[in-house]
């Protein structure tokens, strides 16, 4: 069955070339249940690709012709072939992480071609530690981080003696449910209350709004406040054209440690998140002698409650938003840096809890626009980027979770580096740890592992700060 390709969808497909692959991945590690033998790794890969049958959403490619008039649908694979998708692979001795980082890093440096079904999965043995690892990457067109996150969360277990449970691309009774309700898995955005983006009455009455808070938007922008829109950015080196090369790092922390700074210093976890990265970065920027003296700016995505407003209240939810984060990347301090990162985040907060969801969806919008276009029109260097550095964070499963009695390790975010913004920093919460995944352009954003160190190093300052 043919169907059309939604708009979000259709623009992260076209936004798409060589130097820009347009793919979310993951990287999970697993522990081999006690007295797993030496072909285990074999096995689970076979359980992953002898599936029963496909679901629907991995079974389906982008396709545009002269019989569609041009526009981008859905077609089903006749041809899927399972191995294509489901691959076997092996580390290099010694086994490091190291080396497991390097494949990530490869694989998630090509493209996904659109002849195929969009995603591949990759069961990789070979760690001298005994672990095994799987890496996966599914195009943005048909899942977003959170939506990649659920569908992993929906095949794991906390039973470690559970077994039979499905691949994440296997179809289960539940993914058959009808299309309306597949879609919310499927799309993008899926969040925002649909009946204020349908209501035609809704839109132009909440809409009405939107030029005063824009204007009032706009001005904090021009003084250089936090805002949804971002005028005062710094050119970094990371705001330049990017290659197809990827190079990903990944590490985790307690979130007991993020938890114990934000505690004592009255500020969130995501707030320390901010604060970890703003100092790693001005490290790191130091060091290549390229630190600005402006502070550099974050694109963080949150999520709002959006009950109060009258359009959102038939169903519900969140909203979700962007807030450009003043880093404090000037400060010396790493507490001045903090409290910095908090006053932005909370400002930003206010301003959105403010608006409507169609007015936080329109602004968001608005906050993208210039990432977007200055590429699309090659105006880098004539502009300043709108925003330095994306910073987001994905929660994930509070507990052990489990795959046919291999517990999960961790899982680590791979994102998109896209043209004037080389670098991507993803956080996954999962079982007490905050788990960070770094992608970069390997060519614009050198020694990339060695933000790693700088995030450990300022975790332990904003320690000393806090008195902890």
């Amino acid at each position: 069955m043919v169907t059309p390709i939604d708009p979000t969808s259709a623009a992260f497909l076209l936004a798409e070339n060589r130097s820009m692959p347009m793919h979310v991945g993951g990287l999970q590690l697993f522990k081999k249940p006690e007295g797993a033998g030496r072909d285990y790794v074999r096995q689970m890969f076979e359980e992953m690709r002898d599936v029963d049958e496909i679901a629907p959403l991995f079974l389906k490619h982008p396709h545009r012709s002269a019989r569609t008039a041009g526009q981008l649908v859905w077609r089903p694979d006749e041809q899927f072939d399972i191995e294509h998708h489901v691959r076997h692979s092996a580390l290099p001795k010694p086994g490091r992480v190291r080396e497991l980082l390097e494949l990530c890093s490869r694989l998630h440096s090509t493209r996904l071609a659109w002849e195929r079904p969009l995603w591949e999965a990759h069961v990789i043995e070979g760690m001298r530690d005994g672990r095994v690892a799987m890496y996966t990457k599914t195009h943005h067109a048909l899942v977003d981080g959170v939506s990649a996150m659920r569908l992993l969360a929906s095949v794991l277990t906390t039973d470690p003696d559970k077994r039979g449970m499905p691949a994440p691309w296997g179809a289960t009774p539940e993914r058959s449910r009808s299309g309306k309700e597949r879609a919310k898995v499927e799309t993008p955005l899926a969040e925002v209350p649909t009946q204020a983006l349908r209501t035609a009455l809704g839109i132009t009455a909440e809409a009405a709004g939107l030029p005063g808070a824009f204007i009032k938007t706009l001005t904090k922008s021009v003084r250089n406040e936090t805002s949804a829109l971002s005028l005062h950015a710094p050119r970094t080196i990371l705001n330049q054209n990017i290659t197809g090369s990827r190079r990903f790092a990944a590490q985790d922390w307690p979130i007991e440690r993020l938890r114990g700074v934000g505690k004592a210093t009255g500020t969130t976890i995501n707030d320390v998140v901010i604060a970890m990265v703003s100092g790693a970065m001005r490290t790191y920027l130091s060091e290549l002698d390229a630190l600005p003296d402006q502070s550099l700016v974050a694109m963080v995505p949150v999520g709002l409650n959006a009950k109060q407003s009258q359009v959102a209240s038939a169903d519900g939810g969140n909203a979700v938003g962007s807030i450009m984060v003043q880093m404090g990347t000037e400060l010396g301090d790493p507490g001045d840096r903090l409290a910095a990162v908090h006053r932005s985040m909370q400002d930003g907060k206010e301003a959105l809890s403010s608006m409507t969801p169609v007015q936080i969806l329109a602004m968001s919008a608005l906050g993208q626009a210039p990432a977007i276009l200055t590429p699309m029109l090659r105006m880098q260097g004539i502009v300043r980027p709108p925003y330095n550095v994306i910073i987001s964070n994905v929660p994930g499963p509070r507990t052990t979770q489990y795959w046919n009695g291999a517990q999960l390790l961790g899982t680590y975010p791979l994102s998109i580096p896209i043209n004037g913004m080389a670098l991507n920093i993803t956080c996954t919460s999962y079982d007490g740890d905050m788990c960070f995944g770094l992608t970069g352009c390997r060519r614009t954003v050198p020694h990339l592992q060695r933000l790693l160190t700088h995030l450990d190093d300022e975790l332990t300052a904003l320690e000393k700060v806090a008195g902890i």
